[in-house]
């Protein structure tokens, strides 16, 4: 088999840099076939998860956080609907978060990640498709969509440098709840029979099960089952924000008042007065959208998992 291994340097505050030579000195002890290539700019990935699959590579392998390994599936995809067999996808978690690895069974850890490659383990999983703001032909997902609140929340911890992870989520969501937050109300029509309306603090619709790496925003989800996961606010004030986040933080928000946890297949997003911004695997997609539609793709992309 051919392995074709995508690095973003950048990811993890320069993780990925560092982690070349260990991944590189992995692949040559354990006998690998692989061409390994760093990412260079924005949707570069996409680029050459693509092409890789045009050349005939079997296993498509992300070392890096969650935006790039969104391009990278939106690469093979857009392979495969050209015509091309679908490489398998896996990842070597070194990003903030690395919330698609953590909801589909990919180690979050780069030497656990190495250690599945090499056990070869495979399945299928469900990406989404979004349509809308910026990408009115779509942009494809594997963990989720996030409207709202966490689009804001992402969009600050992007500029912590001194921490990843969760820290860096909460140190966003700290920050929003006190600089900036002003909700929409939407009109959420779900499998085009349920329809509901309010002022949505948040809404995230959820093929994997966590955001900003560690708020579990759809515990039971599952990956392969053939349904979106859907957790939505109602608006709040600034100190019950502040009270709801370790639900989050725990999957117990399914508790609160303010939660609805519904599934669907396809999803519609309009606002009725403002506009939202809103994320798709923790990449923008708009700062200031008005309609967005999600379709479910069951068992579209083969996975090497632990």
């Amino acid at each position: 088999m051919k392995y074709y291994v995508i690095v973003n340097p950048t990811s993890g505050r320069g993780l990925g840099e560092k982690s070349i030579p260990h991944i590189e000195s992995y692949l040559k002890e354990n006998g690998f076939d692989y061409t390994l290539v760093n990412t260079n700019g924005v949707w570069h990935a996409a680029e050459l998860a693509e092409n890789a699959v045009r050349d005939g590579y079997d296993v498509i392998v992300c070392a890096s956080g969650d935006g790039t390994v969104n391009e990278a599936i939106n690469g093979i995809m857009r392979a495969k609907k050209a015509g091309h067999n679908g490489a398998a996808f896996t990842v070597l978690g070194i990003g903030t978060g690395n919330d698609f690895a953590g909801g589909t069974g990919i180690p979050t850890n780069l030497n656990e990640g190495l250690s599945a490659l090499k056990q070869n383990k495979r399945k299928r999983i469900d990406l989404g498709l979004v349509k809308g703001g910026d990408y009115p032909d779509g942009r494809y997902f594997g963990n989720g969509i996030g409207v709202g609140f966490d689009a804001a929340v992402g969009n600050e911890a992007i500029k912590v440098r001194w921490t990843r992870g969760l820290l860096a989520y909460l140190i966003g969501v700290i920050k929003t709840v006190f600089l900036y937050y002003n909700p929409a109300q939407v009109e959420i029509i779900l499998d085009d029979n349920e329809i509901i309306k309010q002022t949505s603090l948040m809404i995230s619709v959820m093929n994997g099960r966590r955001m900003g790496g560690g708020f579990q925003m759809a515990p039971e989800s599952q990956a392969d089952d053939g349904l979106f996961d859907l957790c939505i606010a109602e608006t709040a004030s600034k100190g019950r924000i502040l009270q709801m986040i370790p639900h989050f933080i725990k999957g117990t928000q399914a508790t609160l008042p303010e939660i609805q946890m519904k599934r669907a297949k396809k999803v519609s997003i309009k606002s009725l007065d403002m506009a939202f911004p809103a994320h798709a695997d923790g990449e923008f997609i708009c700062l200031d959208g008005k309609h967005l539609t999600l379709e479910l793709l069951p068992q579209e992309l083969e996975i090497v998992y632990a």
